[in-house]
Formats: structure tokens, sequence, C-alpha cells
């Protein structure tokens, strides 16, 4: 298993720049704030593929999105959608659940979709500045490189 690690982690390491792993990092970062379980890997490598981003980066950055973060990061979402449509949804017992699942999706994923593109957005700048700075170290440590220096 980490022989297997150790290879797409060089794999990843060879074949991208750092905007492609950027670009990657910000597709999966996007896809992650909305709550499609099931589906956030596979839109955000499809978003990957069309912003000419790493594609694993883009799966791995899904996981901004886990177990322990869906409710602060989803109930963030809804709040926040909620504010922007300047609606307020009470939830009760006496509520018709059917009528209210589609304004409630409305408002989640309206929050959502703001909170996607501020986090990828922010990811992106981010994933930049660490996949450049790994970048230069590794051409720092290599032995061609300085040689040529």
């Amino acid at each position: 298993m980490q022989r297997l690690v150790r290879y797409w982690y060089l794999r990843l390491r060879r074949r991208s720049t750092p905007p492609r792993l950027a670009r990657g990092l910000a597709a999966g970062v996007f896809a992650g704030m909305f709550p499609i379980f099931g589906f956030q890997t596979i839109v955000a490598v499809v978003l990957a593929t069309l912003i000419e981003g790493d594609q694993l980066v883009a799966a791995l950055g899904t996981w901004v999105s886990n177990p322990l973060t869906y409710v602060p990061i989803y109930t963030f979402n809804f709040y926040l959608g909620q504010w922007l449509l300047g609606t307020r949804i009470n939830f009760s017992y006496t509520a018709d659940i059917l009528q209210l699942g589609g304004q409630v999706l409305v408002v989640l994923f309206l929050g959502s979709f703001v909170v996607a593109t501020m986090s990828s957005i922010l990811s992106y700048y981010l994933g930049l500045w660490v996949f450049d700075k790994m970048r230069r170290q590794k051409l720092q440590g290599h032995p061609s490189v300085n040689s040529k220096i």
C-alpha cells in the first residue's frame, strides 16, 4: 500500500504543473461544497477536465467536505442562502415537508454556490502558492539542476 501511495505521489509531481494542480484543487473544492453526496467526485473530475486541471487533485479536493465537516458546511450554506434570498424557512412538525423541499434546496444550493465560488478561488491561489513552493523545493534538491546553476 505504501508503495502504491508513493507511486501516485511521484506520478502527480511529475506530470502536472502548479497551475494545473491548483485548477484541479479549485474544481474539487468547488464540487465539495455542494450536498451532492456520491456525485461530488464525478462533478469535480468533469470540472477539472473542462478547465484543464488535474483530475486526481480534483477528486482529492472534494474531501473538504467529509463526515466531520458536512454539518457545519451545509448549515452555513443554508443560512447564507436564506440571508441572500431574504427568506426564513421555519421547520415545524406541521409544515408540509414536500412543500418545503424545493424551497430548502433552492436556499441550500444558492448558499452552496456562493461558498463554493469563494472557496474555489481561495483554494486556487493557495494551491498555486503551495504547489509552486513544492516544485521549487524539488528543483533545489535535484543534483542536475544545482550543477547548472
